[in-house]
């Protein structure tokens, strides 16, 4: 997806978190191709949590039959996008010439490196009915030795991604290791992603890692004792493992991994060298980007 306001997310009235909790983050709505996102990261408050310097929430979004979403072309360097639904169907399109449908449980990893150009869009045959989109939509920044890598798409399978339960919670490990399982999506640092479902009064205790945050896509929870409302994304402090439990039926991603060092972003751009991203924005203004094969009509120009 494309980032159009990536510093405009602003705190919780909650605030920093004396507790287990550093700091409790509500995203704001951003309208994104016939549809809005809940942004969570980046903020001026919190720029990355381990190697993950974007979050966004895409829905819930209901449309009607003739409706859905249409993100045009648009670049993206030094960075992987992580795409995972839980409703609904996205088409995939890049400038490898990779066309994909993403559906639930799926997980579609782009590895942009030094430069790629991709379209977010539906199916004939999924516009031409009423339907639900919900999901989620992460970035990593690339570590400086992988930054100007070859772009490259990777296409997982639900069936591939493992899963299991945890003191009765069903729960899969996206990317990383975590309850004895080791995801086989590819990751280029230290990098933890883990969706569970809990049923109200269920708790699960929190794998460790260098860095963490709990994202409630649904529902509300508590993490060792402290409150987490709906869509909030709570930073959590460094340290042992963590008790959340949830105060009602409840579906959460945790995000985590080591840093990976200082990186700049701007528009869809994320670089450990402000002038990489001021040569893309030439570039991309240029036309000097690839383009994508059978989504060539139309792209997202440069903001002003």
């Amino acid at each position: 997806m494309s980032n159009l306001a990536p510093d405009t997310t602003s705190a919780c009235p909650e605030g920093a978190s004396g507790g287990a909790i550093a700091r409790l983050l509500q995203p704001r709505e951003k309208p994104l191709g016939g549809f809005s996102v809940r942004r969570a990261l980046p903020t001026a408050q919190q720029r990355m949590v381990g190697p993950w310097i974007f979050f966004d929430h895409m829905g819930p979004a209901d449309f009607a039959a003739g409706q859905g979403i249409d993100v045009r072309p648009h670049p993206h360097i030094g960075l992987a996008t992580v795409t995972y639904l839980f409703e609904g169907e996205i088409l995939h399109r890049d400038s490898l010439g990779s066309e994909q449908a993403i559906r639930p449980g799926d997980i579609n990893l782009m590895v942009c490196g030094r430069g790629i150009v991709h379209s977010e869009r539906e199916t004939p045959q999924q516009r031409a009915r009423a339907h639900r989109l919900d999901g989620l939509q992460l970035w990593l920044a690339l570590p400086a030795d992988d930054e100007e890598a070859e772009p490259e798409f990777l296409h997982y399978p639900a069936a591939d991604i493992p899963s299991t339960r945890v003191n009765g919670v069903p729960l899969r490990v996206m990317m990383g290791t975590a309850y004895g399982l080791r995801s086989p999506v590819r990751t280029y640092a230290p990098t933890l992603y883990v969706e569970a479902e809990l049923a109200a009064g269920q708790s699960l205790v929190l794998p460790e890692a260098p860095e963490r945050a709990v994202y409630l896509a649904r529902g509300s929870a508590q993490i060792d004792g402290e409150a987490v409302p709906e869509h909030a994304l709570a930073v959590l402090h460094p340290g042992p493992a963590t008790l959340l439990r949830a105060r009602t039926a409840a579906r959460i991603a945790l995000i985590g991994g080591a840093p990976v060092g200082r990186r700049y972003i701007e528009w869809n751009f994320v670089s450990s060298r402000p002038d990489r991203i001021a040569q893309a924005k030439r570039d991309w203004a240029g036309g000097r980007f690839p383009r994508v094969p059978g989504d060539s009509e139309e792209f997202i120009p440069l903001p002003g």
